[in-house]
């Protein structure tokens, strides 16, 4: 029963599409027809502009938090051992992510999971979340595309989740590289469009560049 609850709730609230719902409520647009048609923080930024994207990248952030920190709230429902708590936030992650690319509210057409999956790693590990942060960072900042910087960054998550945790390391790299193909999925078309030299950049203010 707690796995089945875990599933849904979390599938539910990755589903939320906060740039979708943005665009329609405040600007009475679909912004998954502008811009790069994406629904995600990125493309907020640019469509919507810096307000608006701040507002989507925390919201997004926060959905993967609160997915994978739902065992603890459900803990009454079983034992609570350790490695109980883990294998369940990960399950909770995994189907927040899905929820977030695969949105139930949102024609099953959402973002591409970086900002959820951030969150995810904020609440499970700091120390793998802030070097994955670092090398997005790096990456976005050098070349101004910030789909490099995600998809470079979700190759090397599996290899940084080995280094960082310091137990049920396997499990853990289990799931970064199921996350990882999922986020890299998620940015073919990104990917189709660097090869070609057609992606487009952005400032450090989330602008056209």
């Amino acid at each position: 029963m707690i796995f089945l609850i875990l599933i849904f709730v979390s599938y539910i609230i990755g589903s939320f599409p906060t740039a979708v719902w943005v665009g329609k409520i405040f600007h009475n647009i679909d912004i998954r027809e502008h811009g790069s048609r994406n629904a995600g923080a990125t493309n907020t930024f640019r469509v919507l502009g810096n307000k608006w994207g701040w507002i989507v990248l925390f919201v997004d952030i926060g959905k993967g938090y609160l997915a994978a920190s739902l065992p603890f709230f459900l803990s009454s429902l079983y034992y609570g051992f350790k490695d109980e708590v883990l294998i369940l936030q990960l399950i909770a992650s995994l189907c927040a992510v899905v929820g977030h690319v695969f949105p139930v509210f949102a024609n099953f057409r959402g973002g591409k999971g970086v900002a959820t999956t951030l969150g995810i790693i904020l609440a499970i590990n700091l120390d793998t979340a802030l070097i994955s942060l670092a090398i997005f960072l790096i990456v976005f900042l050098m070349t101004q595309y910030v789909s490099l910087g995600a998809i470079i960054a979700s190759i090397l998550f599996p290899f940084i989740s080995f280094f960082a945790m310091h137990e049920d390391a396997r499990i853990m790299i289990i799931f970064s590289i199921l996350v990882s193909l999922i986020v890299l999925f998620s940015h073919r078309k990104n990917i189709n469009r660097l090869l070609r030299g057609e992606e487009n950049k952005m400032n450090f203010l989330g602008r056209k560049a």
